[in-house]
């Protein structure tokens, strides 16, 4: 994965150097200070993996700041929604500063964004521009049904896989488009190049659901079966509650448990009686291999691509 972590340390230079204002310094030391925090950097990275496969990945820089700065932006509101003390292990906007600040600052990121994102050849800017307004759009529906979830009795699997795409997997597969746009790509591949991606960030939610309760902890990087404790409905959860109606499988009774290390357990233990371990992995297996697939369309010689296959094996064989 040399490609990655060359990408990853050109784009860590950018962000170091970033200004993106002073005063306020409300308004923008929160900017500044949630994206220092971070993280893989995988959305920013597949833009200039994008704009690489045509040429220079430069060339999508100021698109692959405009995803970062998008992504941070919804992060901080979703700490505000979650209540969530800790992003990153450290401590979180709005608990740094206050409710009102994370809410005014993410806003201004958003901007942002949109001013990064447009910084690129007129010819290509409506396209640039309507993938990224569309995406930005499905990831609050996604973030809104996720929500949602949480007072429904029952999800449909159709409606979680589209939950997460929204959610996650649509701002991967615009980092890609986008990047290759810029770069060059026809608007064949370039859509070519959003499938691959937006199926290999649904096969990498699948997995982190799995990893979750399945997880190594010390790798993981978070407490396994927090999902379970508190009752996420998981494409796990949704399965194993539908086998358990089929086989008359009181789920009720271990979904009301006390929220403890024994509820993961028995979890752990009716997700392999019920087969939905087996069921889980399949479709992480199948999505991977639909994004492979995708990538047969694009019509460059095999060695420009072979990056990204690199990149989708890194990201399908992850155990945190």
């Amino acid at each position: 994965m040399n490609n990655l972590a060359a990408l990853q340390e050109l784009f860590q230079k950018e962000v170091d150097q970033l200004n993106l204002g002073t005063a306020p310094s409300k308004l923008y030391d929160p900017m500044h200070y949630i994206m220092g925090l971070g993280g893989k950097r995988l959305r920013p990275i597949l833009a200039l993996m994008g704009a690489g496969i045509y040429g220079d990945p430069k060339k999508a820089m100021p698109q692959a700041m405009a995803i970062e700065l998008f992504h941070n932006f919804s992060l901080i509101h979703d700490d505000i929604m979650d209540e969530a003390p800790l992003r990153r292990g450290q401590t979180t906007v709005h608990k740094k500063w206050d409710q009102n600040v994370g809410i005014l600052s993410g806003d201004g990121m958003l901007v942002k964004a949109y001013q990064y994102v447009a910084n690129c050849d007129a010819s290509m800017l409506p396209e640039v521009l309507a993938t990224f307004s569309q995406t930005a759009l499905e990831v609050c529906e996604g973030q809104q049904m996720d929500m949602d979830f949480e007072t429904m009795d029952t999800v449909e699997a159709a409606t979680y896989i589209q939950m997460i795409q929204y959610k996650t997997s649509v701002l991967l597969g615009c980092s890609m488009k986008v990047g290759a746009l810029v770069g060059g790509a026809s608007k064949e591949d370039a859509a070519a190049l959003y499938d691959f991606a937006l199926l290999l960030g649904t096969s990498f939610q699948i997995k982190d659901d799995f990893l979750d309760v399945y997880g190594d902890p010390e790798k993981f990087g978070k407490q396994v079966g927090g999902d379970i404790l508190s009752n996420k409905k998981t494409l796990l959860w949704i399965e194993a509650q539908r086998r358990a109606k089929q086989q008359e499988v009181d789920f009720e009774a271990y979904a009301s448990m006390a929220a403890d290390e024994q509820k993961v357990q028995a979890f752990q233990q009716l997700y392999k009686e019920l087969e939905v371990d087996v069921y889980a992995k399949a479709q992480i297996d199948s999505y991977y291999e639909q994004s492979l697939s995708a990538l047969d369309k694009v019509s460059v010689e095999d060695s420009k691509l072979r990056p990204l296959r690199e990149f989708a094996a890194w990201l399908y064989q992850r155990e945190s």
